[in-house]
């Protein structure tokens, strides 16, 4: 999440001090990435040292006020029309935590698998509540539909991950069955792969006698 482009979005819009920007961008974007007063401060003062920013005096109530640059509005520019890369994508803990319990002694895969759809869902079931009520009446100003857009993004990002884990689920059954159905009089690497698929299945491996 690129903070610094959003305290420029935010000052293009006039000058505004440090709180005073927290606030609309929690607004904006119905606090799902708060920030702390130290973060935005913080923020300011590279953007500042980066000539993008600069004080622009204090207000009545002795707030120092922030104001953009022209380079500050090239670097914003630039940003909104840059696409959001993608070909180094961020770490993702679900997909990390998969992929370590697939072969992980005593880990039941599924178990995780089912766990975190029950999780997953229930936050989409939450967020589809919160857009039903943005929806309940007209958005009334331009804070109120960049919320509604970002708890949109909110379900899509569950209903996707739920396709996911369900995808996952059906990936481990396939692969348990292909492994059962392989001849008892296999090779040595026919034994290895449906140990491996037992345990990427949660199942014991078979111990012939």
């Amino acid at each position: 999440m690129s903070i610094r482009h959003g305290l420029l979005a935010l000052l293009e819009r006039g000058p505004r001090y440090g709180s005073q920007l927290r606030t609309e961008f929690e607004s904006r974007t119905g606090s799902t990435w708060p920030l702390n007063v130290g973060q935005v401060y913080t923020t300011l003062s590279r953007l500042e040292r980066d000539g993008m920013v600069t004080q622009d005096g204090e207000d009545d109530a002795g707030h120092t006020l922030y104001s953009i640059t022209e380079d500050g509005r090239a670097e914003l520019s630039s940003w909104f029309e840059t696409p959001v890369d993608r070909s180094n994508p961020p770490r993702d803990e679900l997909a990390i935590k998969l992929a370590m319990a697939v072969g992980a002694p005593g880990v039941d895969i599924r178990a995780v698998i089912q766990s975190q759809r029950s999780h997953t869902l229930k936050a989409m079931q939450d967020y589809t509540r919160l857009k039903a009520r943005a929806l309940a009446e007209v958005p009334a100003d331009r804070d109120e539909v960049a919320w509604l857009l970002v708890v949109e993004q909110l379900i899509f990002q569950a209903e996707a991950e739920a396709r996911w884990l369900d995808h996952c689920e059906s990936r481990l059954v396939r692969l348990a069955a292909a492994a059962a159905t392989e001849p008892a009089s296999g090779s040595a690497s026919g034994t290895a792969k449906r140990s491996g698929a037992a345990h990427a299945t949660g199942a014991r491996p078979r111990i012939r006698r």
